[in-house]
C-alpha cells in the first residue's frame, strides 16, 4: 500500500484544476466505475449545456481596486462557510475509495463546508455524522412508505443533523447510456472484458476488491437478503407520485432547515415558499436525469428574479472552477453544490484528494474576487457578468 500512497501524492502533486483531477480518476478507475460518475443521460446534452452555459457568462474587472481584505466566507442558513460550496449529495461513493462516504465529510468538515449525505450512501448516518464533525446535512427522498422517511428522518434528529435536503427530479432513474454500454450493476457484474480492464487499474483494484461491492448504509440489512434484492427495494422505493402536498407533509415533520432539490421552473418559487421550505437547490442532477433540460446557470437569474432574496437559492450541474462559483453567486445564487469534482478527488486520493478539490475551488474563487475586484463574495452582482452568444 506504500506503493500506491505515494502514487496518489504524486497525481495529487500533478493536479491543479479539476479537470486535472478528472483525468487522474479516468487512469485511476476501470472504465465502468469512471463513466458511472462521468457520464449523463442518454446524449448527455444536458450536461454538455451545463458547462456551456459557464462558458457564455464573462467576467468584467473592475480593477484597480483594493481587495487586500478579501474573504471568500459566507454564512448560509446560520451555519458560517470558508467558501460558499457544499458538496453535494452522490452516492455509491464508496464505489471510488473504500469508506468514501466518511472521507468526503472529514475533508468538507476540515474545509469548513457542509457535506450533503446521500441516500445512496454506503456508511451508517451515525459514523458519517462522527467524520463530519456535525456540519453534515441529509439528503431524502420521499418513499412509498412514509413509515421509513420518518425513521430516517428521526435518526437523523438524534444524530444532531440540522439540514434536510429533499430531492424531487428522480420520478425515475435517467437513462445512462455509458451505464447500459458498459453493463454497469451493483453488485459487479463479471465478463472478461470487465477483469481486463480492472487487471489494467491494479490501485483500484487492490483498494476497493477487497471490500467488495458498495453496501447500502442508511437502511437496516435483513438476515439472508442479498445486495442484489436490497438493490431492487431502493429502486422500488422512488416514488413518482410526490406532489406539494407531500412536501408540506414532510415540513411538518422537520423542524430543522429544509431544502428542495432539483428544481428548474422559476414558476416553482412560490410553491417553495408557501409550504414553507428554507432554500432551494437549482439542479437538473449534473445532466444524469433529463436530457435537453436547460442549464441550471441559464434560469438562475429568472429564478433569483422570482424569489427576491425571500430563500437562498443554491445551484449545482456544471461547477468545475472557483470562477464557476463567483459567476453563480453574481447571478443570484448563494452558494453551489458540486458533486462530480469531489468524486474525481476521491478517486484520486480519498480523502487528502476531495481536500485537493476543494482547496482549489478556494484558491480559484479568491482569485477570481481579487481580480473583478471583490472583499466579500455578498459583492458579486449581475454587473460584473456579460452574456456572450
Amino acid at each position: 500500500m506504500a506503493l500506491l500512497d505515494a502514487l496518489c501524492r504524486r497525481r495529487l502533486r500533478a493536479a491543479h484544476s479539476i479537470d486535472d483531477l478528472r483525468d487522474a480518476a479516468r487512469r485511476t478507475l476501470p472504465r465502468m466505475v469512471f463513466d458511472y460518475v462521468d457520464g449523463g443521460a442518454q446524449s448527455e446534452s444536458t450536461m454538455r449545456q451545463n458547462r456551456a452555459a459557464f462558458e457564455r457568462h464573462r467576467l468584467l474587472s473592475a480593477a484597480p481596486v483594493d481587495v487586500s481584505r478579501r474573504s471568500t466566507a459566507t454564512t448560509l442558513f446560520g451555519q458560517s462557510l470558508a467558501m460558499p460550496l457544499i458538496i453535494g449529495p452522490t452516492g455509491y461513493a464508496s464505489a471510488f475509495w473504500p469508506k468514501g462516504d466518511l472521507a468526503l465529510a472529514r475533508a468538507a468538515a476540515a474545509a469548513g463546508v457542509p457535506f450533503v449525505v446521500s441516500n445512496g450512501a454506503n456508511s451508517r448516518l451515525k459514523d458519517i455524522a462522527e467524520a463530519s464533525g456535525g456540519q453534515a446535512w441529509l439528503q431524502l427522498y420521499i418513499a412509498h412508505d412514509k413509515q421509513a422517511t420518518l425513521g430516517l428522518i428521526g435518526e437523523a434528529r438524534a444524530l444532531g443533523f440540522e439540514t434536510l435536503e429533499v430531492t424531487v427530479d428522480t420520478a425515475l432513474p435517467g437513462r445512462r447510456i455509458r451505464d447500459i454500454r458498459n453493463g454497469f450493476t451493483v453488485p459487479y457484474s463479471w465478463t472478461p472484458a470487465k477483469v481486463a480492464d480492472v487487471l489494467r487499474h491494479p490501485g483500484w483494484m487492490l483498494r476497493a476488491l477487497p471490500h467488495g461491492a458498495p453496501r447500502p448504509g442508511l437502511m437496516p440489512m435483513e438476515q439472508g437478503r442479498s445486495w442484489a434484492t436490497v438493490s431492487e427495494f431502493v429502486r422500488s422505493q422512488i416514488n413518482p407520485a410526490i406532489g406539494w402536498d407531500d412536501l408540506k407533509w414532510l415540513r411538518d415533520q422537520w423542524p430543522g432547515t429544509l431544502i428542495v432539490k432539483g428544481l428548474l421552473d422559476p414558476g416553482q418559487v412560490e410553491p417553495a415558499i408557501g409550504a414553507g421550505y428554507d432554500g432551494i437547490v437549482i439542479s437538473n442532477h449534473g445532466g444524469r436525469q433529463l436530457d435537453g433540460a436547460v442549464s441550471t446557470l441559464d434560469v438562475l437569474p429568472d429564478f433569483a428574479a422570482a424569489a427576491k432574496r425571500r430563500i437562498p437559492l443554491l445551484i449545482d450541474s456544471g461547477v468545475r472552477t472557483g470562477t464557476d462559483i463567483l459567476k453563480a453567486i453574481a447571478l443570484g445564487a448563494n452558494a453551489v453544490q458540486v458533486g462530480r469534482a469531489t468524486l474525481y478527488g476521491l478517486s484520486t486520493a480519498g480523502e487528502a484528494g476531495v481536500g485537493h478539490a476543494l482547496g482549489i475551488f478556494r484558491t480559484e474563487l479568491d482569485m477570481a474576487m481579487a481580480l473583478v475586484g471583490l472583499n466579500r463574495v455578498a459583492d458579486a452582482t449581475p454587473a460584473i457578468v456579460r452574456t456572450i452568444a
